[in-house]
């Protein structure tokens, strides 16, 4: 991926997508939230004044000239995916998928990995929030199966998240990743605490290939970099990136 945004707060996915989907993130620059928030904070639950949120909210969909407004999750570190029928609620899930264009998902994330999932016919995507405790639980595999296609016929991208030198775990954080893929533990490096680096991207990525999904993407460091990304292990009261995935209407 370019490290330069294409436009004000806005980083597009590098990834062989079919035309017509469209997916990226934002960064923390752009916005109008001020201290720990500043500036591009999409997230409604962390502390920021709510008009704020709202006004970045609206800036982000002017920006991209968006068809709709997203459907923002209540976020639980689950597996529940959420179908996109064109409601703006927001239910409790950790994943959407749509198959209709003009419709566009979100993720709200602040070290956790986002996960786009898209049909290689441009006819499908979906988005997962996956930090370790949506990887334990499945979300990645319930958001492949709502999308209705056979793993060859889909490709992923996976946003911005904490890295490996970073992500501190301990053993039983461990034990639930490798429960569901025990042979994961490459993806866990022991350090001089007694506890475990965490690669998130390889956890993800081992999740998506067993599948059959092609993956692209992944490496950029949410905590490394604090110029471009919320970090919420770095900081803790922080503001939180967005990652949007949509089926472009005018495609």
């Amino acid at each position: 991926m370019d490290p330069r945004p294409t436009r004000a707060g806005w980083q597009t996915a590098d990834w062989p997508a079919p035309a017509g989907v469209h997916a990226g993130h934002t960064v923390r620059a752009g916005g109008t939230s001020v201290g720990p928030f500043a500036s591009l904070n999409l997230g409604a639950h962390v502390g920021d004044e709510a008009v704020a949120v709202a006004a970045n909210r609206a800036r982000l969909c002017a920006e991209l000239r968006l068809a709709a407004e997203p459907l923002w999750l209540k976020q639980v570190h689950g597996r529940e995916v959420a179908a996109h029928d064109g409601n703006a609620r927001e239910p409790v899930a950790d994943a959407a998928v749509t198959f209709a264009p003009g419709r566009v998902l979100a993720v709200l994330t602040a070290d956790c990995l986002p996960v786009v999932i898209a049909g290689r016919d441009g006819g499908r995507v979906g988005i997962a929030h996956a930090g370790w405790r949506g990887l334990a639980a499945g979300v990645i595999e319930a958001t492949v199966a709502a999308l209705r296609a056979p793993g060859e016929e889909l490709l992923a991208w996976l946003g911005p998240a904490i890295g490996p030198a970073a992500f501190e775990v301990g053993g039983e954080v461990r034990d639930a990743l490798l429960a569901a893929d025990p042979g994961a533990t490459a993806a866990f490096a022991a350090n001089a605490r007694g506890r475990w680096q965490a690669d998130l991207y390889r956890l993800a990525g081992r999740r998506l290939e067993r599948l059959g999904v092609a993956v692209n993407g992944g490496g950029a460091c949410t905590f490394a970099d604090a110029d471009r990304y919320f970090s919420f292990r770095r900081e803790a009261r922080t503001g939180r990136m967005a990652t949007l995935a949509w089926l472009d209407p005018r495609d």
